[in-house]
């Protein structure tokens, strides 16, 4: 007989379990003794009879009967067990809850597998969808999702803001395809000296090891030289790490460092092809159509294209209105083995009729840069560059190394490209964004292109890393309006000084313009603040608008106190009046081109406060 308790009443029911397993089981409850349950099969497969078993059970009966009563009372706790042997039954106490218990977790356990199984393949496939659309942004904790066979940036042009801002998008995730005229090593004459302030934006964009292996030049500062008379002008490095200096070397070995660098990512193609036009639609732009080096002509599409192509772009005039003057050009020469008067110091020659730079690209090698006033420079191929370079600049190049100068001179190895100043202008346009010298150029005389460029990288990485989505045009078009602000402080600095510094450095005729000259000369060589202050704005160390229209004035009430000590004079007063008007007339048109307002009170701009246009977007279509 198996007894079941039931604790809620404390009633006990019993199942007849008597003579044979064959028989079936009925239920019979003690306060009722009239009910008998319907049979119940528990176990069914008892019923089936056979010889050999019914011996075995008679066996089995006869030797022992168990019985098993468990007891309970609601005064006590405790259980009690006894055996006894009575003939042909068994009994067992047992919770009915027990029984549920058992079948409800059975179900359970059937319907959990029931339920992971099935979830399991569609875990699988997210998964392996996931792999395919993400790319994991290891500095951030996050995942950016970008589509597996899209792209989400076309970058035309692969120089120095090209290639350094595939490498800092392709890092951020960012599926890019840049289209590069000609992906071979670069051989130019400018773009060999980068400022400290342009090394510090290269160490935040991670890329401080494109300088590395390429026979790179500590540049410590600059070295003035004027009418026999010479300034040493140190880079105010006190307060950075001593790794951080000035970097000069051959330009292409930088940029070709910068796409192999690019080529390793793998969300990051590089491909030679001449891009001939944007595709537009709608008044936005959809990609590219380029020329590849077999002659195909093909179509890229991204929801974003930035246009890098540099000085010469052709496709700058549907986003920018383009202002080129070309001031002057610039003559290069190499001079090998030679020793400047300053170790780790560019030099600057205030010669006549402009400037001479002298500065390292390599141990063994000095690059010498000659600026002719205007566009036209004497022929190189009937000599007349050479005779000039001999008998004009020669002379007025330092002791030491005017040998080295006539022996490169005379190896003919004489190259010109002429000196472009372009202020930034843009017309915004869903679509497309404009960089580097294709957008905004400088007079190269300190050197602030390239420190320029890698700052506006370091800009636009910070307004596109919150967005995941790009496809909007018109809304990320808005929001990138604030790219042309947040960029002002550094870029125009360096511009205004750049222009500035290289009026007053050339000769002129006029007798304001000489003592402007050497005022400003004069005001360097005093050192402390005098020196420190401008060679700080020059470096990109301090790029403040403000502090640079204030040193320039300086220099200009400093060339007038020069005038009127220790007795002013009529025809002093009247140069030091003229020397204030001249100041004022080459300054502030520079100013008025660059953006006043976006210059000295950009918080007044209102998309210095726009924020991104998605938020909490984690896919990018």
């Amino acid at each position: 007989m198996l007894v079941i308790n039931s604790y809620p009443h404390r009633h006990l029911l019993y199942i007849s379990h008597l003579h044979s397993h064959s028989q079936p089981l009925h239920l019979f409850n003690p306060i009722n003794p009239a009910y008998k349950s319907p049979s119940l099969p528990i176990f069914p497969f008892l019923h089936h009879k056979s010889p050999g078993r019914e011996r075995r059970r008679r066996r089995r009966s006869a030797s022992l009967s168990l019985s098993f009563s468990f007891s309970s009372s609601s005064s006590s706790s405790s259980s009690s067990c006894r055996m006894s042997f009575p003939s042909k039954m068994m009994m067992v106490t047992v919770d009915p809850y027990v029984f549920w218990t058992f079948f409800a977790s059975l179900v359970g356990f059937l319907l959990l597998g029931f339920l992971r199984r099935r979830n399991a393949g569609g875990y699988k496939r997210k998964t392996v969808m996931k792999k395919k659309a993400t790319v994991a942004d290891a500095e951030d904790g996050e995942f950016r999702m970008v589509p597996s066979s899209d792209t989400d940036v076309i970058i035309v042009g692969a120089g120095v803001a090209g290639s350094a801002l595939a490498c800092t998008l392709g890092k951020d995730g960012r599926r890019v395809h840049v289209i590069e005229r000609d992906l071979t090593e670069p051989d130019r004459i400018v773009g060999e000296l980068l400022q400290p302030g342009g090394y510090l934006k290269l160490i935040e964009l991670g890329l401080e090891d494109c300088v590395e292996e390429i026979d790179a030049q500590r540049v410590l500062g600059y070295a003035l030289f004027m009418d026999g008379k010479s300034a040493k002008l140190s880079y105010p490095l006190e307060k950075f790490h001593a790794d951080v200096a000035g970097r000069s070397f051959h330009n292409g070995r930088f940029i070709q460092r910068m796409r192999e660098k690019a080529a390793t990512l793998p969300n990051v193609r590089l491909e030679q092809g001449t891009v001939t036009s944007l595709l537009e639609e709608n008044g936005t732009v959809k990609g590219v159509q380029y020329k590849t080096r077999d002659g195909q002509e093909l179509k890229a599409y991204a929801p974003l294209t930035i246009v890098c192509d540099g000085c010469f772009s052709n496709l700058r005039r549907s986003l920018c209105e383009p202002k080129v003057e070309v001031p002057s050009c610039f003559v290069g020469l190499v001079l090998e083995n030679c020793q400047l008067p300053f170790d780790h110091h560019g030099h600057v020659i205030l010669a006549d009729p402009s400037p001479i730079l002298f500065y390292p690209i390599s141990s063994t090698e000095v690059r010498c840069l000659v600026d002719v006033p205007g566009q036209k420079v004497p022929s190189i191929a009937n000599g007349e560059m050479a005779k000039y370079l001999k008998t004009v600049v020669a002379p007025q190049v330092p002791p030491e190394i005017q040998q080295a100068f006539i022996s490169a001179v005379n190896k003919g190895n004489i190259r010109s490209m002429p000196n472009r100043s372009m202020p930034a202008n843009p017309h915004p346009i869903p679509g497309a964004l404009l960089m580097g010298d294709a957008f905004n150029m400088r007079h190269p005389l300190t050197g602030g292109g390239m420190t320029v460029a890698l700052a506006d990288i370091v800009v636009l990485q910070d307004l596109l890393k919150p967005l995941r989505n790009l496809n909007d045009a018109a809304s990320l078009c808005e929001y990138l309006e604030s790219f042309y602000t947040l960029r002002k402080p550094v870029a125009s600095t360096i511009n205004t000084l750049a222009g500035a510094l290289y009026k007053v450095f050339s000769a002129s005729p006029d007798e304001a313009r000489k003592e402007m000259r050497q005022a400003c000369f004069d005001y360097l060589s005093l050192g402390g603040t005098c020196s420190s202050g401008p060679v700080a704005l020059l470096s990109g160390l301090n790029p403040r608008p403000l502090s640079l229209v204030l040193h320039f004035f300086a220099v200009a009430i400093y060339g007038v106190g020069r005038l009127l000590l220790p007795f002013p004079s009529p025809k002093h007063v009247w140069i030091g009046v003229r020397l204030i008007v001249g100041a004022s007339g080459i300054i502030f048109p520079i100013l008025k081109a660059e953006g006043p307002r976006q210059m000295f009170f950009p918080a007044t701009i209102p998309a210095y406060h726009r924020a991104p246009p998605i938020r909490g977007d984690t896919t990018t279509k």
